[in-house]
């Protein structure tokens, strides 16, 4: 019987760092000492848990939409801390510019000539607390570095660290203060999650742990960056047949005619779709993508870059989730999609 690692152990920090992709035992071992590191920051919020992890292994962005005080930012803190990186967090707020993201070019009187400071973008995890109370042309400053990794100044252009993980929170788009995000900005997103109001249980007990100070001063990285890039290299190894892709194709080509929406899937969410799923495969300790992967991922995945129809300026997260679970399901799984020859 396979050892599971307890809460918070270790396991990969002082592991092997050889390049190359490791073994099923060795990913599974360091995946869930990273979701059990977690844990014991987030209580009862374990499908949360692993839709992150399987973004960041995917090399996704992940967006964490809900109200004030279900533990948004404490997510994506955690997470950051469990992995052995740099990790910088910009905060948000109105009067936030682009150059204070990206950096900025500083004149050097002793060089006599312009040098880069580099922003908080420049880290392996960049946490992006309530994204959208920045105003949209602070939120466009982002755009190049989540898609193409790297960023623009003055002409120059700067490669970002690799592995690189955007990981933004944002209020409801109906709160004051907010300003809904672009299509662009949401479409570069792999997925978005909410974290929901945890069970009095959950609740209560957090009461008692946390009087003495928060469980995530006691939290220790338990994977190093080299160890992270392995685990991604496993997750790009894994099998993903051609019926598969198509069922993946067929999902997204049907948010493009469904008469619900007037804007469906791009290309873009059809490749993230597939790497999230090769992702969660590999957290299943399988080498190939099941039909069941991509069911279970197309709504956190798509939903978020759909536009109503009948849309007024929002986009209804319940009613598009419901819209993209409908497309789904009506969409007929493809002979020889259960696995590999």
């Amino acid at each position: 019987m396979e050892r599971l690692p307890e809460s918070g152990e270790h396991v990969g920090i002082d592991a092997d760092t050889s390049a190359g992709a490791l073994s099923t035992a060795e990913f599974l071992l360091d995946s869930r000492a990273v979701m059990a590191a977690v844990e014991t920051v987030i209580d009862g919020k374990r499908d949360a848990i692993e839709l992150a992890t399987t973004v960041l292994l995917a090399e996704g962005h992940l967006l964490v939409e809900d109200v004030p005080g279900v533990g948004k930012t404490m997510l994506a803190r955690a997470l950051a801390k469990s992995v052995d990186c740099t990790v910088n967090r910009i905060q948000f707020t109105p009067d936030l510019l682009p150059s204070d993201i990206t950096g900025v070019s500083v004149y050097n009187q002793a060089e006599r000539e312009f040098e880069f400071k580099p922003g908080p973008i420049f880290a392996n995890i960049v946490i992006g607390d309530e994204i959208n109370r920045a105003s949209p042309k602070t939120q466009s400053a982002l755009l190049e570095s989540m898609e193409e990794r790297q960023v623009s100044v003055d002409g120059a252009t700067h490669v970002l660290p690799d592995p690189f993980t955007v990981i933004a929170t944002q209020n409801p788009v109906e709160m004051e203060g907010t300003y809904a995000l672009p299509e662009a900005q949401r479409d570069r997103f792999m997925a978005r999650i909410s974290m929901g109001y945890p069970d009095a249980a959950n609740e209560a007990a957090m009461l008692r742990t946390r009087e003495q100070g928060s469980p995530l001063d006691e939290l220790r990285p338990v994977v190093t960056i080299e160890r992270l890039r392995q685990m991604v290299l496993t997750v790009r190894d894994v099998f993903v047949s051609p019926a598969v892709e198509h069922y993946a194709v067929a999902i997204a080509a049907a948010t493009r005619v469904d008469k619900e929406l007037r804007l469906g899937a791009s290309p873009r969410a059809t490749l993230q779709l597939v790497r999230a799923a090769k992702a969660r495969a590999a957290l299943d300790g399988r080498d190939f993508v099941l039909p069941d992967d991509i069911d279970a991922l197309a709504v956190p995945v798509l939903a978020h870059r759909l536009m109503a129809a009948k849309s007024s300026g929002g986009y209804g997260r319940e009613a598009l989730a419901e819209i993209a679970a409908r497309i789904v399901q009506a969409t007929p799984v493809p002979l020889g999609a259960a696995g590999p020859a």
